[in-house]
């Protein structure tokens, strides 16, 4: 039976803790699935839906990008993916009435939870200048106040337009042809905090910022290390391929400051024995410490050297570069700087140098416990540099895998959504459409953020996504998001950035992926691109929520054209008509798409677009080879008497999207402001399990944030460390706070101290 949203935010000052579990999924799973689906959706709505997630004539999950395999299941769904479409194919409704209850303040008051809680968006909302409350607003309306601002611009420059990575491979290639024809590069998207470390590292050791193994390979793999990721929570359908790989003879490592539960036991709810026994996981926990990673690999990296035989050799000669300049520096790994770097044992990194020694076929996963440091960068190529060495890329059941979070993430990188974008892309848009695209780079989250704050940018337009929720120094960023003169966010549910508004607002709602799509020439589908490089279709089967939502491709379409007016000669209104139209010009702009229609008329499941490390051993990399780095070791040095914090995801969250206040795998039920802190280091801090600290960071300018009222958790994370929520911590880590290079807010790498709080 389908309940009703939350009238008021849910209590959490005094949230319940329990010992985190060893196990992940089974029936405890498909128990709290059902539960919240049913509450959404109700019980026929529920099985309607839920049998089309991820299936061929279905639509792709709105949750994390992990692929499917060619033969799929009638349940190919994990339970965060069913939370995920229960929210979005729910019965709830946020009306214009809702509005005209709630104003700006009272919005601005509420918890993300509450938000998210509220239903789907039913029409366009527009906040004007000095008033409290969103009203209705006709579509026309909406574009022109767009065009409005946009036009009134010194600079193209000055508008900033941010992707989340749940948009279609079709709406972000009309969303980025669209600012490049107005004139700007400034395509910030959710890439920039999480996975633009992994792709700045890939494309300069090996040609291309994604990972080289399928599905295949993690089942033919001999050795697969999991770093600084949870499955469990994140991407939980990865555990059935790590199943598949244990029964074929794999072995696993796990390097996490956290042990989680589902690396520890997989309890499959697919299978009978998966519900009562479960499969083990990890051969081997790695308990490091945060940000120890790099001092790892190279240790390891050193050892394989050292061992006679167990370099491939033949491979270093014939596809790598700079192999001279990384064995000196990994000759000179100290032992005594790896233990204090790691936490680790030394017979626990011998042990890991067996398993190494003994696997022909390795691969490395790893997600955001990897790119969200100052040193993460120079980390990933020091993974690089560890598959290098024995010839683990580009040969079955080897490579490297970041495992990306949003569901096309990915896709929409590739489809032009970068503010860097390469010269030949911008050639090739330029050559289909008649356009000149600026060549000057534009802004990622943290300088669209600065530029904001700072009067650089006026005009902020988000296709999806939760942009304030998402990004750090919370303070920081809602008072340049209230610097804007207009603030946009095409949306399909209520979040926080809808409460934290420039001069003016509009809320744009579209359909969602599990909502039917028909356009004036029938009936579409769109595309989307997973973590291993597969591209599909995605078919909503559900009436939208509303009739007066519009497709994201639609939005953009009619956006451009009321920006553009008639001079531009690009076929927006036929774009908007027919998806189709739109794949023939990717297919001329983007390698790898030749014949895009026909392909995805032949091949149902998808196709995979070419990688050429992974095809041919060919490395399009600037030297024409594999290449090995040498950087200078890296770890985050603590004061005493602080702790190195890191932020997490809960197990009922997807990114800020949160569906309950429960973390069932940690032991946490009701309540998020709680700190992870190891009980001897509670002791030397002399905090109680159960007391109230203020979490406060401290940055090298001598700075501070707070975070008041977090019951302390004594939790096995690694000496040293803490763990804690996102979106609450994300005020604690300074906008200044990246990773070289890639500039990603480092929100795994937070120095803090604990305060004895007043706010409890």
């Amino acid at each position: 039976m389908v309940s009703k949203p939350p009238a008021g935010d849910p209590v959490q000052d005094a949230p319940q803790v329990a010992p985190p579990q060893h196990a992940a999924a089974g029936l405890p799973a498909v128990g709290h699935t059902l539960k919240i689906a049913q509450a959404q959706m109700g019980v026929r709505r529920t099985a309607r839906t839920l049998l089309k997630v991820n299936q061929k004539d279905g639509f792709d999950c709105p949750g994390c990008a992990w692929p499917e395999a060619d033969k799929r299941h009638v349940a190919e769904f994990c339970e965060n993916g069913a939370k995920a479409v229960a929210e979005e194919a729910t019965l709830r409704r946020v009306t214009p009435d809702f509005f005209a209850t709630h104003p700006l303040s009272d919005l601005a008051g509420r918890s993300g939870y509450w938000l998210g809680q509220q239903g789907r968006i039913t029409q366009p909302m527009y906040l004007p200048e000095g008033a409290e409350r969103y009203e209705a607003v006709t579509w026309e309306r909406a574009f022109a106040i767009i065009a409005e601002e946009l036009r009134a611009l010194s600079s193209p420059d000055e508008a900033l337009f941010y992707t989340s990575g749940r948009t279609s491979n079709e709406a972000a290639f009309l969303l980025q042809l669209f600012a490049r024809e107005f004139g700007t590069n400034n395509l910030p998207d959710c890439s920039n905090m999480c996975h633009e470390s992994s792709g700045s590292a890939l494309n300069e050791t090996i040609g291309i910022g994604k990972g080289s193994v399928s599905l295949e390979d993690l089942h033919q793999a001999d050795l697969i290390i999991v770093a600084g990721q949870n499955p469990g929570t994140n991407h939980p359908r990865m555990l059935s391929a790590l199943e598949k790989a244990k029964a074929a003879g794999a072995r696993i490592i796990s390097v996490n400051p956290l042990p989680e539960a589902g690396l520890e036991k997989f309890k499959n709810p697919q299978t009978p024995h998966g519900m009562l026994k479960g499969a083990s996981l990890t051969d081997l926990f790695l308990q490091i410490r945060i940000g120890g990673d790099q001092a790892l690999f190279r240790l390891l990296n050193k050892l394989v050297l050292e061992t006679e035989g167990a370099v491939d050799e033949e491979f270093v000669r014939e596809h790598t570069h700079g192999y001279e300049e990384f064995t000196a520096a990994a000759r000179a790994a100290d032992w005594d700087e790896t233990l204090a770097a790691t936490g680790l044992t030394r017979a626990e990194i011998e042990r890991a140098l067996e398993m190494v020694l003994a696997s022909q076929r390795t691969i490395v996963c790893w997600a955001m416990g990897l790119t969200q440091h100052k040193h993460s960068v120079p980390t990933i190529r020091e993974v690089v540099n560890f598959l290098l060495l024995r010839g683990n890329i580009g040969r079955p059941g080897a490579g490297v895998c970041p495992v990306r979070g949003h569901s096309n993430v990915q896709g929409d990188r590739t489809m032009g959504i970068f503010e860097r974008p390469a010269p030949a892309f911008l050639d090739a848009l330029d050559k289909e459409f008649g356009i000149v695209s600026p060549r000057h780079h534009g802004f990622d989250v943290v300088r669209s953020i600065q530029a904001l704050r700072d009067g650089e940018a006026k005009v902020f337009f988000a296709m999806g996504g939760n942009f304030v929720g998402a990004t750090p120094d919370t303070e920081v960023t809602e008072a340049a998001m209230r610097r804007a003169r207009l603030t946009v966010h095409v949306s399909t549910k209520l979040n926080r950035s809808h409460a934290v508004t420039g001069t003016r607002a509009l809320i744009l709602p579209t359909l969602g992926r599990t909502d039917k799509d028909v356009q004036a020439s029938g009936k579409q589908f769109v595309t989307v691109e997973d973590s291993m490089g597969l591209v599909h279709a995605s078919r909503g089967n559900l009436p939208p929520a509303s009739p007066h939502l519009l497709s994201e491709p639609a939005i953009v379409a009619r956006m451009a054209r009321a920006v553009l007016g008639p001079e531009s000669a690009t076929p927006w209104e036929e774009f908007e008509k027919d998806y189709a139209t739109i794949r023939d010009r990717i297919a001329r702009v983007v390698p790898g798409f030749d014949d895009f229609n026909a392909r995805l008329a032949a091949n149902p499941g998808g196709f995979a677009l070419p990688h050429a490390p992974r095809d041919e051993r060919r490395f399009p990399t600037a030297t024409g080879k594999a290449n090995f780095t040498a950087a200078p070791v890296e770890y985050p040095r603590v004061p005493e008497g602080r702790l190195l914090l890191q932020t997490l995801r809960s197990h009922d969250q997807y990114n800020t999207t949160i569906y309950g206040l429960d973390d069932r795998y940690r032991g946490i039920k009701g309540g998020r402001r709680v700190v992870l802190v190891h009980p001897e280091d509670a002791a030397a801090l002399g905090l109680a399990d159960g007391a109230y600290t203020d979490l406060v960071s401290e940055w090298k300018d001598g700075s501070e944030r707070r975070a008041p009222g977090f019951r302390v958790v004594h939790y096995p994370t690694a000496r040293g460390c803490a763990a804690a929520y996102y979106p609450e911590t994300n005020v604690l880590v300074p906008l200044e706070s990246t990773a070289d290079v890639s500039n990603t807010p480092a929100s795994k790498s937070v120095i803090v101290r604990l305060e004895q709080s007043h706010s409890a």
